[in-house]
């Protein structure tokens, strides 16, 4: 069982495909200028597979598949099929932007993903071109109509950015009367690879409070185990709200988290350094057993929450990363 110093149990793994991304989203990444990794720099898919069976078996259960974009990568389908197979894993889920996944729902079903989260800041395809830089609305709507179709479990991500999508948060709440979805409000977050100063204006209190003005009847729902999110529900809605205050980090007690990035960098906290290149060590030929030392070192050193992750990490350029490198 995997467990760090502080005694928490860690099942989840978060696993970067790729950097690169189809979309160019202000807050994630500069327009230009993007350096992407080598072939050889990412995982192959068979390393990827190799240290997440070794991972399933020290008590992973749940995996979720992030960029970059996961869908820009070659052949992924195939790889999250063999994925899916691990025994021992529990769940496995995808975050993407949407705009290459419709095609994929179905097969998507079939191997049993639980629940995908769609990247959406906004409803309006003005305002989408304005942040994602790319005129790919249609294309992120024809996903979530086909998720919903097929019963996916469905988690709509947005990022809240002071002078670029506030007003539409009410517009994207009134999702949840007809729509059985999770639309979730996230504080922005440095990770923007340098482009530009992240305002923290719209934390989680004033987020809270755009949506109880509208709709005072707002209701907080008991929070699953290791949730980031503090969830809501508006009476007579079939699906529910809820904020994750990513920046002001107050959910870190309780995570139960890992990150590994496209390159192989093992991350036990998105504010803190690579801890581990796990990549590095399979092509040096490091066995199983050595790996899974390496793992429970690294693991067990993960620190108490985001605000002393961040302060080992000073000096470090990992809040000027974009979230593409990390692993969103």
């Amino acid at each position: 069982m995997l467990r760090d110093s502080h005694g928490r149990k860690i099942n989840y793994l978060r696993l970067a495909v790729t950097d690169r991304c189809n979309l160019r989203c202000f807050y994630c990444m500069p327009e230009e200028g993007l350096n992407w990794l080598s072939r050889t720099e990412l995982m192959s898919y068979e390393e990827m597979l190799h240290i997440s069976s070794i991972l399933v078996r020290m008590g992973v259960e749940k995996i979720r598949i992030t960029g970059g974009e996961p869908f820009v990568r070659k052949d992924l389908m195939s790889f999250l099929t063999r994925l899916s197979q691990l025994q021992g894993l529990r769940q496995l889920t995808l975050t993407t932007n949407g705009v290459l996944t419709a095609p994929f729902v179905p097969a998507l079903q079939k191997i049993g993903v639980a629940s995908v989260n769609l990247s959406l800041d906004t409803l309006d395809p003005e305002r989408f071109l304005a942040i994602t830089r790319r005129d790919e609305f249609a294309n992120v709507m024809a996903t979530l109509d086909a998720l919903l179709k097929y019963g996916m479990e469905v988690k709509i991500n947005a990022v809240v950015m002071e002078g670029k999508n506030t007003e539409d948060i009410l517009p994207l709440v009134q999702l949840t009367k007809d729509m059985p979805v999770s639309v979730r409000f996230i504080e922005e977050m440095p990770f923007n690879g340098g482009s530009h100063q992240a305002s923290l204006t719209w934390n989680y209190v004033q987020i809270l409070n755009t949506i109880r003005e509208k709709y005072p009847q707002l209701k907080k729902l008991q929070d699953p185990p290791f949730s980031t999110s503090f969830n809501y529900q508006i009476p007579g809605h079939k699906g529910s709200v809820g904020i994750i205050p990513a920046y002001t980090r107050s959910f870190c007690g309780s995570c139960n988290r890992i990150r590994l990035t496209p390159q192989g960098d093992l991350k036990t906290c998105l504010y803190g350094k690579n801890v581990l290149n796990v990549k590095d060590l399979m092509r040096a030929g490091t066995d199983a057993g050595g790996l899974e030392n390496a793992l429970l070192h690294a693991i067990g050193n993960k620190e108490k929450d985001g605000w002393e992750a961040a302060q080992h990490a000073a000096g470090l350029p990992v809040l000027n990363a974009s979230m593409a490198t990390i692993g969103g």
